[in-house]
């Protein structure tokens, strides 16, 4: 289990305020030495920081999903895709059919990779699960034709707004022995999204033709050209593109916060049968 108790430093400190407002600009031809394409430092959390260096397995191949941790400062995580179909039944609320999914994904990732001698156990996996969900409370998912892709938009411009429901779960192993080994923490998190009624179909073809929405719950990359289909959102954005950062952190706070207290109290109650 990692232990946040006993986090490094930030590598570096932050620059000052000067620097930092400066925009790279040209001198003699060349942009000003250490302004070119400077990111910002990584967040300085306890959790972030204890888990830097460390197997964190993120169980997805969504370059979306990579885009969004790295901008929390999860660089370098190891992507694992989860083979567990998203095929659970549709009577399912909307709510549990991503939670259980999202949680299915993290548990068979972490089974997978428990015991692996040559890399180690993980420090932390992550998973999620993103579904559309129409006005009429159908859950759609990604197009898998092109007719498919067509009929889902025009059933989002014209039923009025929908919803985005995302799930995150994250998981850790523990260090002591205790039943089940691991720590677990979920949440889930709701958007809707009210598509351009004026949208005409020859603009819902032509990004169809894109191709950009092949991949995506619902049909379409709120972060890209679909963008230009909607009207307006209420909430998270980024729950949207298909992971929540704020809930994220959260999840991952708790979930090493909490596999440290499970193990205090296991110490404290073997110490009491001693």
């Amino acid at each position: 289990m990692t232990d946040i108790k006993h986090a490094p430093p930030p590598l570096e400190p932050p620059p000052s305020y000067e620097t930092a407002a400066q925009s790279p600009s040209r001198a003699n031809g060349f942009l000003s030495k250490g302004l070119m394409n400077r990111a910002p430092l990584p967040l300085d959390l306890p959790a972030l920081n204890a888990i830097r260096g460390k197997r964190v397995i993120l169980a997805s191949a969504s370059p979306r999903r990579k885009q969004l941790l790295s901008q929390i400062g999860l660089s370098g995580l190891e992507i694992i895709p989860s083979p567990v179909p998203e095929n659970l039944p549709k009577s399912l609320s909307p709510f549990e059919y991503v939670l259980q999914t999202a949680t299915r994904k993290a548990m068979s990732v972490y089974a997978a990779q428990i015991n692996n001698t040559e890399l180690g156990e993980p420090a932390l996996i992550i998973a999620a699960d993103t579904v559309v969900v129409s006005s009429m409370g159908e859950i759609l998912e990604k197009p898998r034709s092109e007719k498919e892709h067509i009929a889902m938009l025009k059933n989002l411009r014209d039923s009025g707004e929908h919803r985005v429901f995302t799930a995150v779960a994250a998981m850790a192993p523990l260090e002591s022995a205790r039943e089940p080994g691991y720590a677990l923490e979920t949440t889930v998190e709701e958007t809707s999204v009210k598509f351009d009624r004026l949208t005409t179909d020859d603009l819902l073809l032509a990004y169809v033709k894109t191709r950009e929405g092949a991949d995506k719950a619902g049909g379409y990359g709120i972060q890209g050209i679909g963008a230009i289909l909607v009207e307006r959102i209420e909430g998270s954005f980024d729950n949207v593109v298909g992971l929540p950062l704020r809930g994220t952190l959260g999840v991952i706070e708790k979930v090493l916060n909490h596999g440290d207290d499970l193990e205090d109290e296991f110490a404290e109650v073997l110490d009491e049968d001693e």
